[in-house]
């Protein structure tokens, strides 16, 4: 996708450095030059920035919907389940008598989405 973009943007250099032909004057290379910069934007924001928002808003989604009794992973890898909610902070007892606070943000998702996003990588 990197390659494809950037063959597209030095395409658009290339027609805006070349000479304007017969009867079409500058403004024909400039328009052609404005279309191609729309492509791109529409790439990036089609193929990068509108999946990562869609990822983000279901990640907030399913930390919202968390509740005591749930088996979470955090990012550092840690198994277990939420003890205690207050606010921002999660209490997660990952062992016997083992509990250790995490921010929200620290956590991954459920046990069970992470084996099936896993399942769906293989």
């Amino acid at each position: 996708m990197l390659y494809v973009i950037l063959f597209l943007a030095s395409n658009v250099s290339l027609f805006s450095m070349a000479a304007p032909s017969g009867g079409q004057g500058a403004g024909g290379s400039m328009m052609s030059s404005l279309i191609m910069f729309a492509a791109i934007i529409l790439i990036f924001y089609f193929l990068m920035i509108r999946p990562q928002q869609k990822r983000q808003k279901e990640h907030q989604n399913m930390l919202s919907s968390l509740k005591k009794g749930d088996k979470v992973v955090t990012n550092a890898g840690i198994h277990g389940t939420i003890k205690e909610i207050d606010g921002n902070v999660f209490t997660i007892q990952i062992a016997e008598n083992v509990l250790v606070n995490f921010e929200k943000s620290a956590i991954v998702g459920t046990v069970e989405s992470v084996q099936n996003l896993n399942a769906r990588k293989k």
